[in-house]
């Protein structure tokens, strides 16, 4: 928990990093369409936006609050996180297959089974592992946002306290993607309906997410399951699942909910989730007026 002298940084400090976070993020997409006439499916657009929330928590941390940048779990800790690291790497492709699963049980997705003894065929098998490298080496872009949502932003709003921090991050997280729905990045049939599931989805993304950082010590260990759920998951459900009648882009969404909500629940459930608040001591020290 913050103390009563550090929580006034605390909030100027949040309050910079979502104006610099929304307003970078919004008027880049803006300009980029409007002005340079740039694909919302072109990289040129969506990498420079999509990494303003790490840049924010630069600025913040560094200039604004001055805190540094102790509890911002930069390590990688590769040796006593390797865990982590495994279930942040395996569990997009999982998650993907248990959503195909559950498709095909509701008779929403027929599949291609060609391979050897009704499996999946070779070449759907190499698409998935070349995904999963793409995450592993798209893993620091994705540290972009990690490093923003959940290293700065959510252990700083409510007090650090669990539920709520991550409940509002989530949400503020989904907000922030807003934009994309309407320029032509994710189209749905249903604006409403589609972006309700879009914050859904955002919300049970960053329960695990944060149970993956706070368990891991490491913003890499989120920021590759970031770039799986990117590039794996939602990439394999919106190939296969993005004809689906009546629902179109929202299908994967959707459908992906049960399996996440399914281990969310079991995070929560089993109280993986721990309640500390990690500030660093130079915050408290330089608002006190202890420190030069």
């Amino acid at each position: 928990m913050l103390s009563n002298i550090a929580k006034p940084a605390a909030r100027k400090g949040v309050a910079a990093f979502l104006v610099i976070s929304f307003a970078g993020t919004w008027l880049w997409l803006l300009f980029a369409r409007a002005v340079l006439g740039l694909s919302p499916l072109n990289p040129l657009l969506q990498l420079p936006g999509f990494c303003v929330p790490g840049i924010a928590a630069v600025v913040v941390r560094r200039w604004i609050t001055k805190e540094g940048f102790a509890d911002a779990g930069l390590g990688l800790r590769l040796k006593a996180a390797w865990r982590y690291y495994a279930v942040a790497w395996l569990g997009p492709p999982l998650i993907a297959a248990c959503t195909l699963v559950l498709a095909a049980a509701v008779g929403l997705w027929e599949p291609d089974l060609s391979g050897p003894g009704g499996t999946p065929g070779t070449d759907e098998l190499v698409s998935v592992l070349g995904l999963m490298v793409v995450a592993l080496i798209l893993t620091p872009l994705y540290a972009g946002e990690e490093f923003g949502w959940t290293s700065y932003l959510r252990p700083r709003i409510f007090d650090g306290r669990t539920v709520p921090s991550v409940i509002a991050t989530g949400f503020i997280w989904a907000v922030w993607h807003f934009p994309l729905a309407f320029i032509g990045y994710v189209e749905f049939p249903n604006v409403v309906f589609g972006l309700v599931m879009w914050t859904l989805s955002f919300q049970l993304q960053e329960i695990m997410l944060m149970w993956l950082y706070q368990r891991s010590g490491s913003v890499w260990v989120a920021s590759l399951a970031h770039a799986g759920n990117n590039m794996v998951l939602f990439l394999i459900l919106g190939e296969m699942l993005n004809e689906t009648e009546g629902l179109g882009a929202a299908a994967p969404m959707v459908l992906s909910l049960v399996p996440m909500a399914a281990i969310c629940l079991w995070i929560v459930g089993s109280r993986r989730l721990t309640h500390e608040r990690r500030i660093p001591e130079p915050l408290v020290t330089r608002q006190g007026g202890e420190t030069g």
